[in-house]
């Protein structure tokens, strides 16, 4: 690894830290270094702070060392006026010696203009330095902004004969440990999904609560409004959409959204784009996943898997035609995750 290459994964591991935390943003670390040697460092927290490199100047205790300097950034540093003024201008104002990028953004707002502007200035610039590692930093952010649509998480549990549930009547598979990783992995993600028929099984309120971090935004299929508003889905622990076909409007921290049947998934994805949701994990059940997955309409799967556990009648586990690219073992759970297009 060489200089360049170790300082930009420095960027990717301070920008990590804020992962569930910056949403609609991206995840931005940055390492100014002078002479061999870091001399400051920052990452961006959330949106409406500063972004990372406002951070690591700020960390920089003698500012006079900044135009002898190499400035460090995961992600192209922005050109536009949003919360806070471009970043692009403040390298530029403060003389950076050399600026080093891992990935460019594909942002319209930014898009080349971050990087032609400290060009410009006479500053050298080197892009796309561990681009790949940086662009999976941001591959919730490079989808959304690309695709048009939610960076999207299929997510089940099953038995080791491949049910759900047992006698279609909610049964814990995945034990403690899983658990944890499951309320983690909620934690990072902007927003979770479930249909009608899970929220009337389960009850399930999609909150945080073995893990640290935010509760992602809820967001429940629910055509014909079958779910009772005392259900824990519609309490005021996280913010709720719920798509269905008669009602428009928010009431408290719940927005209702109105969607047609026909073509719904693609409907779906719209709505999740104008609503600014970067990613969605999609927690159930097996009809509303199958669709997911008939549809080609995923990015990642997380497959937990009891084999031990024999249920006998339920419903259906969904069916994954792709091998795994990876198997954890977790005591007695088996946790396999595939990726969309990653055939073996």
């Amino acid at each position: 690894m060489n200089n360049n290459e170790l300082y930009i994964s420095r960027c990717i591991e301070l920008a990590q830290k804020a992962l569930g935390k910056t949403y609609p943003n991206p995840l931005v670390g940055s390492v100014i270094v002078h002479d061999g040697k870091i001399i400051g460092e920052g990452y961006h927290h959330k949106a409406g702070e500063n972004h990372a490199e406002i951070n690591a100047i700020n960390s920089v205790e003698n500012k006079d060392l900044i135009p002898e300097s190499t400035i460090y950034v995961s992600l192209e540093p922005c050109a536009h006026y949003g919360k806070t003024p471009p970043c692009a201008l403040k390298i530029k104002e403060l003389g950076f010696k050399k600026v080093v990028i891992g990935a460019m953004d594909s942002h319209d707002k930014v898009n080349g203009k971050g990087k032609k502007i400290i060009k410009d200035a006479g500053i050298e610039v080197i892009s796309g330095i561990l681009e790949k590692e940086c662009t999976e930093l941001n591959k919730r952010f490079f989808t959304y902004h690309e695709k048009k649509r939610p960076y999207i998480i299929l997510k089940w549990a099953e038995s080791g004969d491949g049910f759900l549930d047992k006698d279609f009547k909610p049964t814990a598979i995945s034990n403690s440990m899983v658990n944890q990783l499951v309320h983690q992995l909620r934690a990072d993600e902007h927003a979770i999904l479930v249909g009608t028929q899970t929220a009337l099984n389960d009850n399930p309120g999609l909150t945080v609560r073995h893990a640290e971090g935010v509760n992602p935004v809820r967001v429940l299929i629910d055509f014909n409004l079958k779910v009772p508003d005392h259900f824990k889905i519609y309490n005021d622990e996280a913010p709720t959409l719920v798509i269905n076909t008669t009602k428009e409007g928010a009431e408290n921290n719940v927005k209702f959204i109105k969607a047609g049947k026909e073509n719904f998934l693609n409907e779906l994805m719209d709505i999740l784009y104008k609503e600014q949701i970067q990613s969605v994990i999609i927690e159930g059940g097996s009809y509303t996943l199958q669709q997911f997955i008939h549809q080609g309409l995923w990015d990642e799967a997380m497959i937990i898997k009891n084999e031990g556990l024999q249920l006998e009648n339920g419903t259906h586990a969904p069916k994954m035609l792709l091998s795994p690219y990876e198997t954890k073992e977790f005591r007695d759970n088996t946790i396999s995750y595939y990726r969309a297009g990653h055939l073996d």
